[in-house]
């Protein structure tokens, strides 16, 4: 048991289960994504709380937070990814107490690789989303529903439709397979809720 009782698999631990979940978050719906961030996260708080860690380290992690966030919401700049990066690296490698005062507890080169990974991801990532975000859809959206589309995927829990000359993430009860016509019955932000249309109603 002592591989669990390791800063480095700790940190790794967390690393990995903070990114899976940002995954969960920006792709929901199966559950898996959802269920292993939560296991991961659980093992790296288990492990974190069986050693000691440098609360300044902790708070410079929190802190490097902050100019990530600037840079992704508000101007792109590179200065900001950076400082968040350096943040990010000095507070990982020293989050574990070392042997002395200036000896960090994760391996330097571990947190270096797993901070540029990590923040490389969630760069591209929440970028992507925010530039989704500003996409101003063509459709009026208080006329959606009613529209009548086509399945691009097959549909359940999630899939795709196709209204007019825009696709749409789509869910329904029942499964709907995919190229069959389907009818929009409700909107749920960006998510529509369709039904299938029979036949005869087309």
């Amino acid at each position: 048991m002592n591989i669990f009782i390791d800063p480095n698999v700790a940190y790794l631990l967390l690393v990995i289960g903070v990114v899976v979940a940002i995954m969960a978050i920006f792709s929901p719906g199966t559950g898996v994504l959802e269920a292993s961030a939560l296991i991961l996260l659980i093992l790296a708080g288990w492990d974190i709380s069986q050693q000691a860690i440098n609360v300044w380290a902790l708070v410079l992690l929190i802190l490097g937070v902050i100019p990530f966030i600037i840079a992704v919401r508000k101007s792109h700049r590179l200065v900001f990814l950076a400082i968040a990066l350096a943040a990010f690296v000095i507070g990982s490698a020293y989050l574990f107490q070392g042997a002395t005062w200036y000896e960090p507890g994760v391996n330097p080169i571990l947190a270096i690789i797993a901070s540029v990974f990590a923040v490389g991801y969630l760069w591209i990532a929440g970028s992507r989303v925010l530039e989704t975000e500003k996409l101003m859809p063509r459709h009026d959206l208080t006329t959606l529903i009613g529209e009548v589309g086509e399945a691009t995927t097959d549909i359940l829990d999630d899939g795709c439709v196709q209204i007019g000359s825009e696709l749409w993430s789509a869910r329904c009860s029942e499964r709907i397979a995919q190229g069959s016509k389907v009818r929009v019955i409700n909107r749920d932000g960006f998510i529509l809720d369709v039904e299938l249309v029979q036949p005869k109603e087309e």
